[in-house]
């Protein structure tokens, strides 16, 4: 009759343990659960953006004047003969557009 009532006691000790230990029980649980997701949700983001990255080299290697356009753009250099003009953007501080034209006297010729 002694061990009818200490099954349910020992039982309920455990999971109030389980329940108040933040450490250690469920709310542990929550939160690797939780993290699990943010986990999974920046490994998608990660591999969007490899796979935007990898289109991006196949698209250099693949196309003649991508790579110097892309050089040219980043860098803001220009070929003999061409002026750089350079745009600026909004006031967030990104650095400034820069846009290649011939020059006048080259386009006169």
């Amino acid at each position: 009759m002694k061990t009818t009532w200490l099954a349910p006691l020992v039982l309920g000790a455990v999971a109030g343990i389980a329940v108040a230990d933040g450490d250690s029980g469920v709310r542990m649980w929550f939160r690797l659960r939780d993290d699990v997701a943010e986990a999974r949700a920046r490994v998608a983001v990660l591999a969007e953006r490899r796979a935007e990255l990898e289109a991006q080299i196949e698209g250099l290697e693949s196309q003649p004047f991508a790579l110097e356009r892309a050089i040219r753009e980043d860098l803001g250099l220009a070929r003999p003969g061409e002026i750089v003009v350079r745009f600026r953007n909004d006031s967030r501080g990104d650095p400034p557009a820069t846009s290649t034209g011939r020059d006048r006297r080259e386009e006169a010729r």
